[in-house]
């Protein structure tokens, strides 16, 4: 293991030694995964519609989700 590594982190490689995968111990790292997943679905979710905070309100009003 090189000395630049991280206790906790470990990286799965291919035959040709290539890093494909990491396996990351939630125990100690769980913040850094939520940070990891939560960058990649803003990511993915990124060219998705966005709606005013009034047109959200007004549909959840029409719907009966939202009093007042």
């Amino acid at each position: 293991m090189p000395s630049t590594a991280v206790r906790g982190i470990q990286f799965v490689t291919n035959d040709e030694g290539k890093n494909v995968a990491v396996v990351i111990d939630l125990n100690k790292h769980g913040k850094l995964w939520e940070d990891i997943y939560d960058g990649l679905n803003a990511r993915r979710r990124a060219k998705e519609p966005r709606y005013s905070l009034q047109t959200v309100r007004t549909s959840l009003k029409k719907s009966g989700k939202l009093r007042g």
